[in-house]
């Protein structure tokens, strides 16, 4: 019986030491919370990135298109 009395009683003294020691590591509390605010921008950098894709597929696809017309255009002389 006694040395359960000793179990328990150095089981309180540990559990009475460990809630009295600091975090290990405040500072990761901070940067935690920072990242979810981050992550909304997230969409909205993907969104422009996808717009400015489109963009340039769109400016591809006029190039495309007026290249021919400037072919037909240099082929026929100069009428005087």
């Amino acid at each position: 019986m006694s040395k359960i009395l000793a179990i328990m009683i150095s089981g309180l003294f540990a559990a009475t030491a460990f809630a009295q020691a600091p975090a290990a590591k405040p500072a990761a509390a901070p940067a935690a919370v920072a990242a979810p605010a981050a992550a909304p921008a997230a969409p909205a950098a993907k969104a422009e990135k996808v717009e400015k894709k489109a963009e340039k597929k769109a400016a591809k696809k006029e190039k495309a298109a007026a290249a021919p017309v400037a072919k037909k255009e240099e082929a026929k002389p100069a009428a005087k």
